[in-house]
């Protein structure tokens, strides 16, 4: 038997504290935007806890290292999409994008159409993360063409692909969350209409409004927008046919496709269509792995055009196992267990019990960086709770996808948070902290699980357990004692 103890609420919390401290020491102190370290510090810390109460060396490791296993098929998609934005760029598909985009879309409209196009894609994709790095680069740059400030093309493209990945049944998180709640996929998407239609409602409206005071005679110039459409004709492959990558890769998709072989079809398309404009395999491999480089002339498509490749994920990825490493070890020895029960003591209510299921998921998503974490952990430590006071644990799956999925991008060090950041080029130096602007302008990705806070106090759209449901609990209950 492990001869170990549960840590108290105090020792619980401290290296969570310890973790954050060091990040804001990190961010704003030293003005380094660099949050491997102090994640790194927090694991150790935490380990420390997790010694000084029994637990040994194996049990921690495995318990980190289980939870990065689990996140390994988002590690495979963040290099698949490297990969992608690099061989698209050198096809002409991202330039083309840009090119087309720059001359159908309306500059006022471009915000309302950036949020719609992208929850399109990533609906189809089941990953916000494909359709952020590779639609949402290519509206970075009709954006800048238009002259609307980063932050808002962001917040418009973070809106409508996180979106995606939230109603997606071909989405991970969107299948996780169900799962560890106990209710069907179909089921639980239904369940997020009422908070997804109003919060994408209310954000295509303030984006549409925005359209219209940020695009002015001052932002736009027909003379830049000319320039940059003429210097894609002459420095890039701009072309019809140069979309049939994200055309085969939305086919796949949409035909069920997982969404690593689907990427990776569109990777191979666009290497073929790249060679046969005169591209040797050589530099097709180089840019797959290196990322591609090109000089436009044009400083704006140059920042755009000049990435890609699987080494542009080191930052994000390495990121990653480091906040993935933390969140197993703050798991493993009971440090988030014993918070949440602490909280879950003092709550009588199903609104306070909905709000807090929601507020835990966005929590451990800060603390862990864990987008999986946030979902898995009070999935499963609160659905008894449900239960309990006979509420669907619909109601759960909900709080936890949005508490989870949505707020993901929201949270510079979390895994959503550092990709968006990465693949869109939103810089943070030498203080300045302007382009995190997208995170306020994120609509659709706070709105919604703020409504869904707002019908638990009301009671709205908040279902009790139906019999079956009941039936299924008392069947599962009385399995677990047969075993």
């Amino acid at each position: 038997m492990e001869n170990h103890a549960r840590p108290s609420f105090i020792m619980a919390i401290f290296p969570i504290l310890a973790t954050v401290s060091l990040l804001m020491l990190q961010l704003f102190v030293y003005e380094d935007f660099t949050p491997h370290i102090p994640i790194a510090l927090g694991l150790a810390i935490t380990c420390l806890v997790g010694y000084f109460n029994g637990f040994k060396w194996d049990d921690i490791e495995d318990g980190i290292f289980r939870v990065i296993s689990v996140a390994l098929p988002s590690v495979s998609i963040l290099l698949i999409v490297g990969m992608t934005v690099g061989i698209w760029i050198a096809s002409g598909t991202v330039p083309s994008m840009i090119y087309y985009g720059l001359n159908i879309i309306n500059p006022t409209y471009f915000l309302a159409t950036s949020m719609l196009l992208c929850a399109f894609v990533s609906v189809s994709l089941g990953t916000s993360w494909g359709t952020t790095g590779t639609v949402g680069l290519a509206l970075m740059g009709i954006g800048a063409g238009f002259g609307i400030p980063p932050y808002w093309i962001a917040g418009s493209v973070v809106s409508g692909a996180f979106f995606g990945d939230k109603v997606s049944p071909l989405s991970d998180t969107t299948n996780l969350a169900p799962a560890v709640a106990g209710v069907g996929l179909f089921d639980h998407i239904k369940n997020l209409l009422p908070t997804t239609v109003p919060a994408m409602l209310i954000a295509l409206t303030i984006y549409l409004i925005a359209g219209f005071s940020l695009v002015s005679e001052e932002s736009f110039s027909l003379d830049k927008l000319s320039l940059m459409t003429s210097t894609l004709e002459q420095k890039t492959n701009v072309s019809i046919l140069t979309l049939l990558p994200i055309l085969l890769v939305i086919t796949l998709a949409i035909k069920k496709f997982p969404a690593i072989p689907a990427l990776f079809a569109g990777v191979v398309l666009g290497s073929i269509i790249a060679m046969i404009q005169g591209v040797s395999f050589h530099n097709i491999l180089s840019y797959a792995y290196d990322g591609y480089k090109i000089d436009t002339g044009l400083a704006e498509l140059d920042s755009l055009l000049n990435r890609g490749g699987i080494t542009s994920m080191n930052w994000v990825i390495t990121l990653v196992l480091f906040a993935l490493g933390l969140g197993g070890a703050l798991e493993r020895t009971k440090c988030l267990e014993v918070i949440m029960e602490k909280v879950l003591q003092r709550i009588k209510s199903f609104a306070g019990l909905q709000i807090f299921a929601t507020t835990s998921s966005i929590l451990t998503n800060g603390i862990s960086g864990d987008v999986y974490l946030s979902i898995a952990l009070p999935g499963r430590m609160l659905a008894p709770a449900y239960r309990g006071m006979g509420y669907s644990t619909k109601n759960l799956s909900r709080a936890i996808e949005e508490g989870g999925t949505l707020i993901s991008p929201l949270i510079p060090w979390n895994v959503g948070g550092a990709f968006v950041m990465s693949a869109l080029g939103l810089g943070i130096s030498e203080g300045n902290y302007e382009n995190l602007m997208y995170i306020p302008l994120s609509f659709a990705c706070w709105i919604s699980p703020l409504i869904g806070m707002i019908y638990a106090l009301t009671g709205k759209f908040s279902p009790k357990a139906t019999p079956e449901e009941k039936e299924k609990w008392k069947n599962d209950k009385e399995e677990v004692l047969k075993l």
